[in-house]
């Protein structure tokens, strides 16, 4: 064993890791059931090129639940600057509109926490235009050459039937030192999703680990250049009986010496959770690349949800 791997088992108290790891499983509870939260994730409609109404009247072409305002506003899409370069798809280059009907936006109506103006929408970044109406909230976002329309209700039957998350008690052993190797230059990975799609998302490393006497290897991915933690995406011999089947996810903070020179990494495997698709078939999940999929049971984070 490395020096440095004993002085972080010598400075290591269990009693604090076991407060600090409970407190971060409640507040993820909390996060989950929140009125925004994943549970609250009640549709996911594709967005075609041109004008796409949304409400609850049967002349939508974007349908909500009843109790909806009939015509919420319309959502155009503009994928160029001609009809035919429109009417083949969203391009990346394109953007999204808010329009409203022919009656105005309803009372009460909502952009990004004030009075719906009409607009172009954000859709890419940490804070896409977010579009409510008392308990909806809807949100327009880009996948790949298109885009889609995520719809949340704050009053959807998963969220108030939710009866908490399923954990393996905490296990220290899980709480792993690994050795950072830096990839010179960085990679791009193209990480698969749910939808069919592609992520092509900068990898900059691998973490390897020495796990029930086994040597095994991580490939972390960036969820954007100016993140501050490592996103782990990966599944283990577990994945077939006890915790969500298309894997689990990890956030860990960046490695000792930073991202581009060797070192050292704490992989807290009791921190394992599960992906948004665990709660909900509309959530959109990137999946383990294959060198992320592991064949071994880590017996440790969240199990399979149960509704």
């Amino acid at each position: 064993m490395r020096a440095q791997d004993v002085a972080a088992q010598a400075a290591f108290d269990a009693t604090a890791w076991q407060q600090d790891l409970a407190a971060w499983r409640s507040q993820r509870e909390i996060e989950i059931s929140a009125p925004d939260g994943w549970l609250t994730l009640a549709g996911l409609e594709w967005l075609k090129p041109g004008i796409n109404s949304v409400g609850s009247a049967a002349d939508n072409t974007i349908r909500l639940a009843s109790g909806a305002p009939e015509h919420l506003g319309l959502l155009t899409v503009m994928g160029g600057s001609n009809a035919e370069k429109q009417a083949k798809a969203a391009s990346t280059s394109g953007v999204v509109q808010l329009l409203a009907p022919s009656a105005g936006f309803p009372d009460g109506m909502q952009l990004d926490g004030k009075k719906a103006r009409e607009g172009e929408l954000a859709t890419e970044g940490a804070k896409p235009s977010t579009i409510s109406w008392r308990g909806l909230s809807l949100v327009v976002l880009k996948r790949g050459d298109r885009f889609v329309l995520r719809i949340k209700n704050a009053d959807s039957p998963v969220r108030t039937g939710f009866r908490g998350l399923h954990w393996y008690a905490p296990d220290p052993r899980y709480r792993i030192t690994a050795r950072w190797v830096p990839f010179k230059p960085a990679l791009v990975e193209e990480i698969p999703t749910v939808l069919g799609t592609t992520l092509k998302l900068p990898a900059p490393g691998l973490a390897i680990f020495l796990v029930d006497g086994k040597i095994e290897q991580l490939e972390p991915v960036l969820e954007d250049p100016s993140s501050k933690t490592l996103f782990f995406i990966l599944r283990d011999e577990t994945s077939k009986t006890a915790t969500y089947g298309g894997g689990r996810f990890l956030h860990t903070g960046f490695p000792d010496h930073g991202l581009d020179e060797p070192g050292s990494l704490t992989l807290d495997f009791n921190r394992l959770e599960n992906p948004p698709c665990a709660y909900t078939i509309y959530a959109t999940c990137p999946l383990p690349p294959k060198q992320n999929q592991l064949d071994i049971a880590i017996e440790a984070g969240e199990q399979r949800y149960v509704r």
